[in-house]
């Protein structure tokens, strides 16, 4: 069997590397490039102004810096430009899919990406987190030093303060409290799963639709239907068919009882170009077990 690729002093064949792919969950990032591929394959781009973006987002302003580059990420010249044109490529074609409805998305989403920040107590116990919010409306002492020494969560090191963070990464339960909140707004003991939590809303932060957020908005769009793609495009392991072979022993029996032609010429041109049939290897992919991956560029 033909070696597909070696290492070192190992040859590795065709079926055992698509099969060590999968192993190794790399034909998952095999699949998805070569979607990308696919998308972006119509997309026009200037290679030269695809080179400058690289080296510019690389900060290589110098020709030692990109050789210095190339010799890190075991890249040829040749790749690196490659690289860079697929890096444009798909730039260009993420602006043009979604560059026009940026601003749409940004608002139907926009409660979810404002930032907030809270301070919050979390125990065990109902009747401690009661005690602990008449301590706090009553007695007049601090948040941040209750919290150190009564909060039972990883926030009892700050003081008891969270963010900022987006309104999606807390609790449903808590980001519907907070999204609800005015600042410095105290809200009684509620319980969440096991916890008994205390939330003081510090202040949120309005999200914009900047560059790294139209950015970010354009990834995810691409992610999306990136995801779409792999889940439609399953992928199949089929063993390997290889052409049968016609017996020689029967071949020759079957020319021996033909007639012989007299030789002449003709005869002998016409014998010297028959050439014997090579069989051809076919190698596939197995029974199929479409990939769905979740991504990430």
């Amino acid at each position: 069997m033909d070696a597909a690729i070696q290492i070192g002093a190992k040859s590795i064949d065709t079926p055992t590397l698509v099969r060590k792919m999968l192993q190794y969950r790399l034909l998952e990032r095999f699949v998805q490039e070569s979607i990308i591929e696919d998308l972006i394959e119509d997309v026009s781009c200037d290679p030269a102004f695809a080179l400058e973006a690289y080296w510019q987002k690389r900060n290589l302003q110098t020709e030692e810096l990109r050789q210095a580059w190339c010799k890190q990420e075991h890249l040829s010249t040749a790749q690196m430009q490659a690289e860079a044109l697929r890096e444009a490529k798909l730039a260009q074609f993420k602006e043009d899919n979604w560059g026009d409805r940026l601003q749409t998305v940004f608002l139907q989403q926009k409660n979810q990406l404002d930032r907030v920040v809270y301070s919050l107590i979390r125990v065990k116990s109902a009747e401690l987190a009661q005690e602990l919010y008449f301590r706090l409306c009553d007695d007049g002492v601090s948040f941040a030093s209750v919290a150190k020494q009564y909060s039972e969560g990883k926030e009892a090191q700050t003081g008891g303060l969270v963010g900022p963070v987006e309104l999606k990464v807390p609790h449903p339960t808590l980001a519907k409290m907070l999204q609800v909140s005015k600042n410095n707004q105290l809200w009684a003991p509620t319980q969440i799963g096991d916890w008994f939590v205390i939330v003081r809303f510090e202040k949120r932060i309005p999200a914009q639709l900047d560059t790294a957020m139209r950015q970010r908005l354009l990834n995810e769009q691409f992610r999306t239907l990136l995801q779409q793609h792999m889940q439609s495009s399953p992928v199949k392991l089929l063993p390997k068919q290889v052409q049968p072979k016609q017996d020689q022993s029967k071949q020759n029996k079957l020319e021996q009882r033909q007639p012989q032609p007299a030789l002449s010429d003709s005869s002998l041109s016409s014998d010297s170009s028959l050439s014997k049939a090579n069989t051809s290897q076919k190698t596939a992919l197995q029974s199929g077990t479409a990939i769905n991956a979740v991504v990430s560029v």
